[in-house]
């Protein structure tokens, strides 16, 4: 019976080819009526496609809790994401691969920059980049609230490469926009990059800004307590809290978070600080910080490397140490900072603490080739702005002299130098050493080329 059927209708079919038409209609109304269907479909199968184009863009992606790319090379990343997108990834391919091409170019115009902006610069620019100081010890002033003509006098004589802010520089938000807005003006056109503009905004305890009752902001709890938790998005939202205040408040750079894993139960000068005892987890509350700090354009530092929740002691006050060696430490104080290094946080702190059976003496981590250079740069990678803690503390000026601190400091790695005793002696001191032979301008160039690096990015 469907034989016969399809047997009459394909006679029919020839009938009406003889006769000039398609199936009953003449060949020219047959045309008409497939243009006229044709433009009714057209719009729709392009709204079709613009639709499922739309749809592999309609989520924002997680990151690695970083302001920065994690490590690894671009073709690792870029191949990451398509295998996670699946049939997003092959239906916007050219997107996919056009990313990576776009960061690359970003990264070597910013490296461009560097190389043109280190050849304009005099030594004496270069050293003085090297140090991030108090407006008080820039001006000579006791006690600095605002930005204006000695300022701007110090800056030019001066160029350093930042700025930290305590209580006393701190009075109301109006007052801290007007000191950060017009410092950073100066600095711009003097010399055409940003300062660092820098506090210690922990969160809990450590909150310049939090615990100043001119400020209505959002208070935190000490991090124990958001560790106890192990709940990462309420590390996350304290970083994306405060770096959302110290944006409005012109302050680019956060001694945030705290990495001490709390190992020592005797340990009085973290306690509180410290996200916990469980090293994976304390990095990991780090990283949440540091990325929700990054959301706002704000640069985070992981301290304090190799690690204060081991020690015995307080380096504010004199000697602190921990008498752990490597492959102890490696397992629980230098996870956080393993991780900082594989998740390029832009600063990273090292601290006075002495490891003598890792150094073999009392030489403090902040001194020391073997701590810097060896350990951090090259066993975990790290390739950020090494920043001493401050050099103003016992630890440091009870055993050794400005100039012999700073220097040793650099020659063994560190890129940057907080708060030396006496700033203008510790300045002449890094110049008299390149003049004299004792620290060369390639290894300065060294640090102000990874110094530069972060500040252009800041300004793209």
């Amino acid at each position: 019976m469907r034989i016969n059927i399809l047997r009459a209708e394909s006679i029919r079919m020839e009938n009406d080819m003889r006769s000039n038409k398609v199936w009953g209609f003449s060949k020219e109304a047959f045309f008409f009526a497939v243009l006229f269907c044709a433009c009714l479909i057209s719009p729709l199968f392009l709204a079709s496609c613009r639709s499922a184009e739309n749809s592999g863009v309609a989520g924002k992606p997680v990151s690695s809790a970083t302001g920065t790319e994690p490590s690894g090379s671009k073709a690792e990343r870029t191949e990451g994401k398509s295998s996670e997108s699946g049939s997003i990834a092959s239906s916007s391919g050219d997107t996919a691969e056009t990313a990576p091409a776009s960061s690359e170019v970003t990264e070597q115009a910013i490296e461009q920059q560097v190389q043109q902006k280190l050849s304009e610069m005099t030594l004496a620019e270069k050293v003085a980049q090297l140090f991030l100081i108090t407006p008080n010890a820039l001006t000579g002033c006791q006690k600095v609230t605002a930005a204006g003509s000695t300022t701007r006098a110090a800056l030019q004589k001066y160029p350093v490469g930042g700025l930290i802010y305590f209580d006393s520089n701190i009075v109301t938000p109006d007052q801290l926009k007007a000191m950060t807005a017009n410092t950073q003006k100066y600095a711009m056109e003097m010399e055409g990059i940003p300062l660092f503009l820098a506090l210690d905004e922990e969160g809990g305890t450590v909150a310049r800004i939090g615990n100043n009752p001119n400020f209505k902001v959002k208070q935190y709890t000490d991090m124990a307590l958001i560790g106890a938790s192990r709940d990462p998005q309420k590390a996350y939202e304290v970083g994306a809290t405060i770096g959302s205040y110290l944006s409005e408040y012109g302050l680019n750079l956060d001694f945030a978070p705290d990495a001490d894993v709390l190992t020592n139960p005797s340990n009085t000068v973290i306690g509180n600080r410290s996200f916990g005892t469980d090293a994976a987890l304390v990095a990991e509350m780090d990283l949440q910080v540091s990325q929700g700090l990054a959301d706002h354009h704000v640069l985070s530092c992981f301290k304090h490397f190799p690690g204060h929740g081991a020690t015995a002691g307080d380096t504010h006050k004199g000697f602190a140490y921990t008498n752990k060696s490597l492959e102890e430490l490696r397992k629980s104080e230098l996870v956080p900072f393993q991780a900082a290094a594989q998740h390029n946080i832009p600063f990273l702190m090292v601290s006075h603490i002495s490891v003598p059976n890792v150094i073999g003496d009392n030489t403090p981590s902040s001194l020391s080739k073997v701590m810097i250079t060896d350990i951090l740069r090259n066993r975990l990678g790290y390739n950020g702005i090494i920043i001493t803690d401050s050099m103003s503390m016992g630890a440091i000026v009870n055993n050794y002299g400005t100039k012999e601190s700073v220097l040793r400091s650099l020659q063994a790695g560190a890129d940057m130098i907080l708060m030396p005793q006496d700033f203008k002696t510790a300045y002449q001191a890094v110049l008299s050493a390149v003049s004299d032979g004792s620290l060369s301008e390639q290894r300065i160039e060294e640090s102000v080329k990874r110094i530069l690096r972060v500040k252009l990015g800041l300004k793209q």
